[in-house]
């Protein structure tokens, strides 16, 4: 006769548990697509999941906190697409057009609701900015893929810029992720060509720190962007 353990009944609710959380992150992301994020109530939420509102809040305390669950979602997606380019390709060029490109593809299902969102997430004191400590763990994973862009290529760098880096390329995607949100062409086509222009010029600026009279801007710059850490 089988029997029944304890770690059968944990993990069986554990598995609806996390059903139950999925269920309601992916229905509320259609419904920002669908509603925009601030027409969107927790209750409807509840109601399209098909939980109860309480249920609902035990799961997520507030729509911030289901916005916090869509980054780390879009971090982990990003961080799974672009493990192959990162495997491959050592040229510094192609490696972060490639990881900007791919954010673009993994975030295109939600293009639609990103300007109504934004409006919140531009408030400085929003927990929803992408500068806030709420938003830290998704802004983490995401300066670490581009630690990995710069350990991984041909780029040589004196090592405090190397250091500084990967944050600096982050807030060049802040830059393309402001950009694609207002940007209403096919395909975001714009974007793309931003990020084919953009890139290159990274590229050409970072290599020009080799030569020994630069060296002292890239002093001073490392240690402007320690100071205002």
């Amino acid at each position: 006769m089988e029997v029944t353990t304890l770690t059968d009944v944990t993990d069986g609710a554990t598995t609806k548990g996390e059903q139950t959380r999925e269920l309601i992150l992916s229905t509320a992301l259609r419904l920002f697509r669908e509603q925009g994020y601030g027409k969107t109530t927790m209750r409807a939420i509840a109601t399209e999941a098909g939980v109860s509102v309480g249920n609902a809040y035990y799961y997520y305390g507030s729509k911030d906190h289901l916005m916090q669950a869509y980054y780390d979602l879009l971090q982990d997606q990003h961080r799974v697409a672009v493990e192959p380019i990162l495997a491959s390709e050592k040229r510094f060029v192609p490696r972060l057009a490639g990881v900007l490109r791919i954010w673009l593809e993994v975030a295109a299902p939600y293009h639609e609701f990103a300007g109504t969102f934004f409006k919140t997430a531009a408030d400085p004191k929003s927990p929803l900015s992408p500068f806030s400590d709420e938003s830290r763990p998704a802004r983490d994973a995401s300066v670490e893929i581009f630690r990995q862009v710069v350990e991984g290529s041909d780029l040589k760098l004196p090592a405090d810029l190397r250091t500084e880096l990967p944050e600096l390329l982050w807030l060049v995607q802040m830059g393309v992720v402001l950009f694609w949100v207002h940007d209403q062409s096919d395909d975001v086509r714009r974007t793309k060509a931003l990020i084919d222009r953009v890139v290159p010029l990274v590229d050409r600026l970072l290599r020009l720190t080799r030569i020994p009279g630069v060296r002292g801007v890239v002093n001073d710059l490392v240690g402007l962007i320690r100071s205002i850490k």
